[in-house]
């Protein structure tokens, strides 16, 4: 865990702990069908978590789940979490896929104008 702080124009940042993700046990989102940052880390203790958004959060177990599948490869338990965003194979999963996400928004929304402008005979 990295505590931050800004001093003036300059960035800090400190090691305040460090845990091992062959320790790691779950990972608790909480709720998965509501809008939160907070999540538990389950080690030989719970920790209580805020990411800086629900975004990242999902993009922070998405990081762990992959890192456990390549080199750990244990029962790692992620609970509370929408399935859509965590899995890989979504297009909804990835923030590096932002645009096709927004391509395709934009492609029904536009069909559904069509549509509705549409007279129907």
């Amino acid at each position: 865990m990295v505590k931050h702080w800004r001093v003036d124009r300059e960035e800090k940042y400190e090691i305040v702990e460090k845990w091992f993700l062959k320790d790691l046990e779950m990972i608790d989102g909480k709720e998965a069908d509501t809008d939160n940052p907070y999540f538990d880390m389950h080690f030989h203790k719970v920790y209580n978590m805020e990411a800086y958004s629900c975004a990242s959060k999902y993009t922070f177990a998405r990081t762990l789940n992959k890192l456990n599948a390549m080199y750990l490869k244990k029962d790692f338990k992620i609970v509370n979490f929408d399935d859509t965003y965590l899995n890989d194979d979504s297009i909804w999963s990835s923030s590096n896929r932002d645009f096709v996400v927004v391509m395709r928004v934009c492609f029904y929304a536009s069909n559904l104008l069509c549509l509705s402008l549409c007279r129907l005979s």
